[in-house]
């Protein structure tokens, strides 16, 4: 059984967990931007947690069905239509061979990621089917998905229709967002005053966010603490001698639009590290549409482990409630 693709939407990826082991070789994880939303869908259906899935960037694709599935549509609010026929997001539904999934306007969110039994079953690239379009690794040839494409579908399990995600444990961004963050390494790079005032402040997305990074406006700029740059970093002050990014780490070239690095970024660079954001709110970031406001919220390493755990719970409590 396949998927035919009548028409992409704006960017339709390829997505499962992503490709771990080889970030130092400057290839990233990958994967889904909203990890929570690709795995609760792909539990609605059937599939295992890593199943392939499509990510949908404010527009979703129109998709024809060659056989019978199950599908699901999570993460931003943007509502399935089949055959012209409002479908629930968060919910499981049926979808016969014939029949035509399309999508109505974004209501709220950026990324939405539709499950389909059995998984997207294109070949894998270094363990993942997560598309890499900057290394034409993985999805469809590497790219994004265009109209024409036919999508193989694996081996389903039996029917999982009907099955629903609870509102409470539906995870989305506030207004204004916030995002947890660590203080860095860098942190003796600036002023006390100037790290304060990062945290005290609303930022708003800019209009260059995508899957390597996030960028944010509004702020004041920092304030750097004067220096002789060392051997080997540029003149900026913002600068250092070549480093390590983490992901969810946030860099603030020329001290003035901070910049959090997502799934697709690149491994390390010249710029220093205000601080980075917690592996339980990198998922949030996903969903901010450009001109979000947005607030950065200083936490320890404490608290970063306890919103992990809490964001375990709640992936486990989806679990709980799918398996009945």
């Amino acid at each position: 059984m396949a998927v035919n693709v009548l028409s992409p939407g704006l960017l339709t990826t390829i997505q499962d967990m992503g490709r771990p082991g080889y970030y130092h070789l400057g290839i990233p994880i990958g994967g889904a931007m909203d990890r929570m939303a690709l795995r609760c869908a792909n539990l609605l259906v059937g599939n295992d947690e890593n199943a392939a899935g499509l990510e949908a960037v404010f527009t979703g694709p129109e998709l024809e069905f060659t056989g019978e599935a199950t599908v699901a549509v999570t993460g931003a609010e943007l509502p399935p239509k089949l055959d012209g026929t409002p479908m629930e997001c968060w919910a499981s539904f049926k979808v016969k061979a014939g029949q035509i999934l399309s999508f109505d306007y974004l209501r709220a969110g950026a990324r939405a990621y539709i499950a389909i039994s059995g998984g997207i079953d294109t070949p894998k690239a270094l363990g993942s089917r997560s598309t890499y379009a900057i290394g034409a690794l993985g999805g469809v040839d590497g790219r994004a998905l265009q109209a024409g494409d036919v999508l193989p579908l694996g081996v389903a399990t039996a029917g999982n229709e009907g099955k629903t995600v609870p509102k409470e444990l539906r995870i989305s961004p506030g207004n204004p967002a916030e995002l947890r963050v660590l203080p860095g390494l860098y942190w003796h790079r600036i002023t006390e005053d100037s790290g304060e005032r990062f945290f005290a402040e609303s930022w708003k997305v800019a209009g260059e966010a995508d899957r390597m990074g996030y960028r944010f406006q509004g702020g004041t700029p920092l304030e750097f603490i004067d220096r002789e740059p060392p051997f080997g970093a540029g003149s900026d002050p913002s600068n250092i001698t070549d480093a390590c990014y983490p992901y969810g780490s946030i860099q603030v070239p020329g001290g003035t639009e901070p910049i959090v690095l997502h799934r697709d970024a690149v491994s390390g660079g010249g710029y220093f590290m205000i601080g980075t954001v917690i592996s339980a709110d990198m998922d949030l970031i996903g969903q901010l549409q450009p001109h979000t406001q947005t607030r950065f919220v200083k936490t320890d390493m404490h608290g970063a482990l306890a919103a992990r755990a809490d964001r375990a719970r709640t992936l486990n409590a989806v679990r709980e409630i799918l398996s009945m």
